[in-house]
């Protein structure tokens, strides 16, 4: 099922970024995506948002996790898998 998504990287080493997609696969532990970037590596750690609707929508659901595959596709994007850690949403 597909599902928008927000990606950001956690770490100051890496260069900043904020990406929406589309899930091409979800699952309770994980996702993956196909993304034209090639700042993704194996072990980085980012946010993710998913489902992700809009900026402050009480909707949003963050996660910590951390790519564990990426696929060079033959269209020259990045097929990108990422394990969902935790979650880390602000709860009142």
């Amino acid at each position: 099922m597909a599902q928008a998504l927000r990606v950001r990287p956690t770490e100051p080493k890496d260069a900043p970024f904020e990406e929406l997609g589309t899930t091409r696969n979800v699952s309770r532990d994980g996702v993956y995506f196909v993304t034209p970037r090639k700042d993704y590596y194996e072990g980085m750690r980012v946010f993710v948002t998913l489902p992700y609707h809009s900026p402050l929508n009480p909707l949003n659901h963050e996660h910590l996790g951390q790519v564990s595959r990426v696929d060079r596709l033959e269209n020259g994007q990045m097929g990108v898998a990422i394990q969902l850690l935790s979650s880390i949403d602000k709860k009142p």
